[in-house]
């Protein structure tokens, strides 16, 4: 009987160490990547929090002079642009932010996805979304032209009136114990309230305001998605980073537990075999 339980602990074990062997392999990689991913990010993210200010700021100097971009209108219709992971085993970081966009909306009418990451394209198109555009393995080598279209998607809907809203959804990298994710409001542009900065003076547009602003906004909103794509890129591999190191550690404690299960077991049956060999002898 022990040596069955101890033939099972064995391949327990070496199941376990296959297991473990992949786990630290992709902590690695994860790693390994993360130190430029999260370079990157941090590099852009004061050009990001500077570039979204502006933008609400600009709006805010043109108020009495209102454009399609400020405008206010009744919100029916929206497009999403949800970025995501193009892989698995990263803890809850897919999960966090698909859920975010998944019940942003209420009871209102679905909105229309603009998916990055093959994750989000996974999740959206499973659910009866409506997909407007979907955007597999852009993360992590995503060129100013990738987002560049994606950001003249979303203008042309929304100046056409096919959206009224379009929105962000990605995930802010903390460090890699922590990500947050993150809903911004890309159109209308929203101008500041409360702490809002006065207008020093009036700014003149030439020509006008609305041809400066078509000139300006979907460029403003192609560095947007650009720097939400690279710090939800860092997010992804700091999570499958801490996702695989506590995975391993327990891989480990499990190989520890089985080999002193085995050991037990390796003790009882030369106890046994011990005792069968002195019963022996005492009945000669």
């Amino acid at each position: 009987m022990a040596s069955g339980n101890m033939k099972e602990i064995k391949r327990r074990v070496k199941s376990v160490e296959s297991t473990m062997q992949i786990t630290k392999a992709m902590e690695l990689v994860a790693s390994s990547k993360l130190r430029k991913a999260k370079a990157r990010a941090e590099d852009a993210r004061p050009f990001f929090d500077e570039l979204y200010a502006l933008m609400c700021r600009t709006a805010g100097q043109t108020k009495g002079l209102e454009t399609v971009y400020t405008a206010k209108r009744e919100v029916k219709k929206r497009l999403y642009i949800v970025i995501a992971g193009d892989r698995g085993l990263a803890g809850g970081y897919n999960s966090n932010i698909l859920k975010l966009a998944d019940t942003a909306y209420g009871d209102a009418e679905k909105p229309k996805i603009i998916a990055i990451g093959k994750k989000s394209v996974e999740f959206f198109s499973k659910r009866g979304y409506e997909m407007t555009a979907e955007y597999p393995g852009l993360a992590e080598t995503i060129k100013v032209a990738d987002a560049a279209d994606i950001s003249q998607t979303a203008v042309d809907m929304y100046l056409s009136k096919e959206v009224d809203e379009v929105r962000i959804f990605f995930t802010q990298f903390i460090s890699p114990l922590t990500q947050n994710p993150l809903s911004m409001q890309v159109l209308p542009i929203v101008a500041p309230v409360g702490n809002a900065q006065p207008v020093s003076r009036i700014v003149d547009y030439d020509p006008s305001p609305e041809a400066v602003f078509a000139r300006i906004i979907p460029r403003m909103i192609t560095s947007l998605i650009v720097c939400a794509v690279n710090e939800s890129y860092a997010s992804e591999l700091g999570a499958r980073r801490t996702a695989m190191e506590n995975a391993t550690d327990n891989a480990q404690e499990m190989i520890d537990t089985l080999s002193l299960a085995y050991n037990r077991a390796r003790q009882e049956k030369i106890t046994n075999e011990l005792n069968e060999i002195v019963s022996g002898a005492n009945a000669l």
